[in-house]
């Protein structure tokens, strides 16, 4: 069995997980929302308590959006229990690292790898593995603690379990919230 465990520097980087993608008021909430929050909650205290960083990434859609800043789809999901010193970075397209203070925040925890979770599977956490592997960091991407909605061609369950093979192919480390959290 190939080792899934990242470096005790590895930080968390939560993607996108918005007040959008959980309350339902302009889009359907992502897809197992509730249990995808649940998780992240779980790999939360898991970083924690194994002395890892955890940083947020908000995305900042345009005038407009309900992930615009200010709009009441843009905070990071309140029950997700962020704490005052864990930061956020904006983003304005898929990959969290075009931020370059992100790259810059994961320097600085002597990280050489990143955990990733978060929304949408397809879109901004498909760009930030690409964008990890990019910056020269390792990548354990969490299979069961990103999500995204359905599309017109495909349900949410087949992008996410197609997105995961794909990351692997790419190279990432694939763990479940279980194998890091009961690890």
């Amino acid at each position: 069995m190939p080792d899934i465990t990242p470096s005790p520097a590895a930080p968390l980087i939560v993607i996108d997980l918005q007040t959008g993608m959980f309350d339902g008021r302009f889009e359907p909430p992502i897809h197992d929302a509730d249990a995808v929050a649940g998780r992240t909650r779980a790999l939360i205290d898991w970083a924690r308590r194994t002395g890892r960083k955890v940083a947020f990434v908000r995305h900042d859609g345009p005038d407009g959006d309900p992930l615009a800043p200010g709009a009441s789809g843009w905070p990071v999901w309140p029950l997700l229990g962020q704490a005052a010193d864990e930061p956020t970075f904006g983003k304005r397209v898929g990959n969290a690292f075009s931020n370059p203070a992100l790259a810059e925040w994961v320097t600085r925890q002597g990280a050489r790898d990143v955990v990733l979770i978060g929304a949408q599977t397809d879109f901004c956490v498909a760009a930030t593995v690409k964008g990890a592997f990019a910056e020269g960091l390792g990548v354990t991407v969490v299979s069961d603690a990103h999500s995204t909605l359905d599309s017109d061609k495909e349900k949410a369950p087949a992008i996410i379990a197609r997105h995961n093979e794909a990351f692997e192919t790419q190279g990432a480390r694939m763990a479940t919230t279980a194998e890091l959290v009961e690890g």
